[in-house]
């Protein structure tokens, strides 16, 4: 695909404990066949470390990407199979790099998805202070009226961020906070992840099958 057809997703990964949810949602886009601009943000690649025990590194960002991927989110390595050429569809920026693409409103993107929003991200991006890439490229996704998800993973939430979190709402983001749901029928960790990752790319109108719709049928996730 060339540059000047390319209209990625930009997702935005914040300090907020969760990066499994991210993990999930660009397999996700992927699979789908979308593009993708990758930002993860300082405070997110502590995040990352502690969880995965990755240390997402610019330099070697698809070295680092390709593993982070691959490990499931109960911290098995190799869970998942993740090529090199799979990762074709990927860009990353530097969060730091506010000249980059995503920092403009002529940039062509789908929109952006921010999982996991901290409370920080959340605050930052209601208040437009764009301090880094991830928040500027928020800033610009609302002015552009393009898709903007913010998957808020806190709790409890103060009155303060539920105030913040309704100016998203009021300015056309749609505030999807991590909260799995039981009625698709989950064995597993990565089954509660995938839920909350396919109802981020439900939001993005991204298609995939990452779990069990609801049918109607009571019972029917002992069933299947």
């Amino acid at each position: 695909m060339s540059q000047q057809q390319r209209r990625p997703w930009i997702v935005g990964v914040s300090g907020a404990s969760g990066t499994p949810f991210a993990a999930s949602v660009l397999r996700g886009l992927l699979a789908a066949g979308e593009s993708v601009d990758l930002v993860v943000s300082r405070a997110s690649r502590l995040t990352l470390l502690d969880e995965t025990g990755i240390a997402f590194r610019d330099a070697h960002w698809r070295e680092d990407l390709r593993g982070w991927l691959a490990r499931g989110a109960d911290g098995k390595p190799d869970t998942f199979a993740v090529s090199e050429e799979g990762l074709d569809g990927v860009r990353h920026w530097a969060a730091g790099d506010l000249a980059a693409g995503p920092s403009s409103g002529s940039y062509p993107a789908k929109g952006m998805l921010i999982v996991p929003a901290s409370t920080a991200c959340v605050a930052g991006v209601a208040l437009g202070l764009s301090k880094d890439l991830l928040q500027r490229a928020a800033s610009v996704t609302l002015k552009e009226r393009r898709k903007l998800v913010v998957v808020v993973r806190e709790t409890p939430l103060s009155g303060q961020t539920l105030k913040q979190m309704v100016a998203l709402d009021e300015a056309g983001a749609v505030v999807l906070p991590a909260s799995p749901a039981f009625y698709a029928g989950a064995t597993h960790i990565q089954d509660l992840v995938d839920f909350v990752a396919g109802r981020v790319l439900d939001a993005a109108g991204v298609p995939h099958q990452l779990y069990r719709r609801w049918e109607g049928e009571l019972g029917g996730s002992r069933s299947s």
